[in-house]
Formats: structure tokens, sequence, C-alpha cells
């Protein structure tokens, strides 16, 4: 069973599954920055700084300031505000991936592609032209 576990962990797929998970990791913080710290600053500054989270409905007794006030008192909250703050920020997530996805296929494909395209060589006649002259000569003959 051990050499099972061994030989299952030293097969490829598996090794690079796990860098991948490890690397994805590391690009979700990248990501995550990208999108909190730069990317929604500059769209609260065209949209006024609004913040969707403080829109909530208590269903329950009582009436709170804050989601998070009602959520330690215990109260049910249907927090509208924070899935569509959480819908927002996963459509800026996904488009900035999408766009740091097409950049690097754009290099890889730059990368790929030959520096220098061979010119064209005239080359000599084919077979077949070459099969013709020699049934035109023979006819004259």
């Amino acid at each position: 069973m051990i050499n099972e576990f061994k030989d299952f962990i030293a097969k490829g797929n598996v090794m690079d599954m796990a860098v991948g998970i490890i690397i994805g990791a590391a690009f979700t913080a990248i990501v995550t920055s990208l999108v909190g710290d730069l990317i929604n600053p500059i769209i609260a500054l065209f949209t006024g700084g609004m913040d969707f989270s403080g829109w909530f409905y208590v269903l329950g007794e009582g009436e709170f300031p804050s989601v998070e006030a009602a959520q330690e008192a215990g109260v049910s909250v249907f927090a509208i505000g924070n899935f569509l703050m959480a819908v927002i920020n996963f459509l800026i997530i996904a488009f900035v991936v999408f766009m740091l996805v097409k950049m690097v296929n754009r290099i890889k494909a730059a990368a790929e592609k030959p520096d220098d395209v061979a010119p064209d060589v005239p080359t000599g006649p084919s077979e077949k032209d070459i099969l013709i002259e020699i049934r035109d000569a023979l006819q004259k003959q």
C-alpha cells in the first residue's frame, strides 16, 4: 500500500497539480490585492464611494445600525448588500484574471512565433514538368 502511494505521488500529474494549487494560491493573493487595493478605490472615485454592505434587512425583532451589530445580537439578517458586493468583486476579479490570461497568451504566442520567416526560394521544375519535357522530346524524334 505504501509503494502504491509512492507511485501515485511520484506521477507527474499529481506533482503538476500540486504546483498549480500552490501557484494558484499565490496568484489569488496578487489578484485580490490588485482588485481591493488598486481597482476598487478607482471605482469608488467614480461611484462616490458607494458601499452596498449597509443594505440589509433584519429577519427578527429590533433595529441595528449595521449587519455586524445584528449578527452579534444573534438576529438573522438578509444581507443583500454583502451579496451584491461579492458579485461585483467576483466580476471585477474575473475580468482582471481574463485580462491577465489574455496578456500571458499573447506573450506566449509572440515567443513561439518564428523571428524571421524564410524567404521563398525559387525551385527547379517539378517532376511533372520534367516528364512532360521528356515526352515532348520523344515525340519530336
